[in-house]
């Protein structure tokens, strides 16, 4: 706990104790989460946490550089606690998002002129080798 704390700090944030849990449950939960999983996952052990704490701690996070905002779906953002660069990939059958390599896309990135590259997200979506494995569900 006081080493998120001071994560925090060190961030210019200031270290709330429902920032802390947010920050820990991203640590520890890299699942690319939204803020109804957040919440739910803490709203027990935290009565006092409301969903709009979760959104404006991880907006706050974001803007800071602490984690990335994902848009994969059009009307869902996911948060990412890894901030360095990758892709991901959407299971369609089972809903997971892994996170992919995609350094040859990045140097594809850098190949386009002079132009000042400020945010990129590489999103792609199929079936995973677990459900491609599986049987198909009804």
């Amino acid at each position: 706990m006081e080493e998120l704390k001071k994560y925090l700090q060190s961030n210019d944030i200031s270290p709330s104790y429902h920032r802390i849990k947010i920050l820990e449950f991203l640590r520890n939960n890299r699942i690319h989460p939204n803020v109804d999983v957040i919440y739910r996952a803490l709203e027990e052990s935290i009565p006092t946490l409301s969903k709009t704490t979760v959104y404006n701690t991880l907006n706050l996070f974001s803007e800071k550089g602490l984690v990335a905002q994902l848009s994969i779906e059009e009307n869902e953002s996911r948060y990412d606690i890894n901030t360095s660069p990758h892709g991901h990939f959407k299971c369609t059958r089972c809903g997971k998002i892994y996170d992919v390599e995609v350094s040859n896309a990045l140097e594809a990135l850098q190949q386009i002129g002079d132009h000042f590259i400020t945010e990129y997200q590489i999103n792609m979506k199929g079936i995973c080798n677990s459900c491609n494995t599986s049987p198909k569900k009804n």
